[in-house]
């Protein structure tokens, strides 16, 4: 447990917490740290969950799959990154989504009761710990509705201008790298991958766009 601690110090919620005080806290909040294998689910949709989590190495997706075996990619979780925060409230009922590792991965587990209740000592690395969850829960919904606002487009190269420029201007650079494969992206977007891989093409042929693999380079007014 204590190899991730430089992790979590770079964590929004342990933020301006010092590695010494991070260490005490790891048993006053009842942590247990998981691994998984490349492929396994990290929570099942329908599950039950009573811990804040956070990713110290690996990589997962948010996903969900219909009836009919179709898939959409929510979102990414990379080291570093908390979640299952949605699910911990006693209200919250079941899980919605799938998360599953895309390579071996490891989690901490935090035991929501123990973070938003105070220890006798009041310390205040504790403090600091609740108020940076709330900020990262709302810097999580400010992402959410970065991708809402990509789904609100109504076509295949909409969505894409509008993902892509977003990801330019986050990277400050009309070169950049994306986090997705071609499938992965189509999922993400909630498009047919092929009528996607057109549209891309598309694009490259009008000079809007070059790519190879999952690097991109945007041109003219794409953002």
């Amino acid at each position: 447990m204590k190899k991730y601690i430089p992790v979590l110090r770079k964590t929004r919620i342990f933020f301006g917490i010092e590695q010494n005080e991070i260490e005490s806290m790891l048993s006053c909040l009842n942590t247990r740290l998981s691994n998984y294998k490349k492929g396994e689910y990290v929570l099942r949709q329908g599950g039950h969950l009573d811990d804040i989590l956070v990713l110290v190495e690996g990589k997962l997706h948010i996903q969900k799959d219909d009836y009919w075996g179709n898939r959409s990619i929510l979102g990414q979780i990379t080291p570093g990154e908390m979640f299952g925060e949605a699910y911990v409230s006693p209200m919250s009922g079941g899980i919605f989504n799938d998360v599953v590792a895309l390579e071996d991965s490891t989690v901490i587990m935090f035991d929501i009761k123990r973070i938003i209740t105070t220890c006798p000592s009041a310390c205040r690395f504790h403090s600091m710990v609740v108020q940076n969850m709330f900020f990262a829960i709302s810097e999580k919904n400010r992402r959410l509705v970065q991708k809402l606002g990509h789904m609100s487009m109504r076509s295949t190269r909409e969505k894409l201008i509008s993902y892509l420029s977003e990801q330019a201007k986050n990277n400050g650079s009309s070169s950049f790298d994306i986090p997705f494969n071609r499938q992965q992206l189509a999922d993400f977007l909630s498009v047919d991958r092929s009528a996607m891989s057109n549209e891309l093409c598309k694009m490259r042929d009008e000079g809007l766009v070059k790519f190879k693999k999952n690097h991109f380079e945007l041109f003219a007014n794409t953002y």
